[in-house]
């Protein structure tokens, strides 16, 4: 055999060697972060980042809504630029891809918020559900 192919076979090995260490160790460390950071007892303990970190961790900010915002704004640049590529070819194409591409955009856009936005007043509509049975019971 080949010293060349020893080495890439050694390599691999290392490699997929690595790999299993490395999801060991990300399985424990996801279980110890969940059970001694994330757990109900620490809500609104931390300050600061670990507070930012905290709530990030937790999916209690949810920064989708803010990365469907600026993807919205570049996808419409991206298609009223590329729209004045088709000016030299058609004008009706040009006017076309200005305007049904920016809609089409905007409407798939828009339902993607609207997904967003049920979920956040599901999930305080539960919230308010939960502190006035809270009440209730006291």
């Amino acid at each position: 055999m080949s010293s060349a192919y020893l080495r890439s076979s050694s390599s691999l090995v290392e490699g997929s060697v690595w790999l299993i260490i490395s999801l060991v160790l990300a399985i424990v460390g996801g279980i110890l972060v969940y059970f001694l950071f994330l757990s109900k007892k620490n809500d609104g303990k931390f300050t600061g980042f670990v507070g930012w970190l905290y709530d990030f961790l937790s999916f209690k900010k949810m920064f989708l809504e803010a990365l469907l915002k600026i993807t919205y704004l570049i996808v419409a640049i991206y298609i009223t630029l590329s729209s004045f590529a088709v000016i030299g070819t058609s004008f009706l194409g040009f006017l076309g891809t200005l305007v049904i591409g920016n809609l089409i955009a905007r409407v798939v856009y828009e339902f993607s918020l609207i997904l967003l936005v049920i979920c956040r007043n599901t999930t305080e509509i539960a919230r308010n559900t939960k502190k006035s049975s809270n009440e209730e019971n006291k």
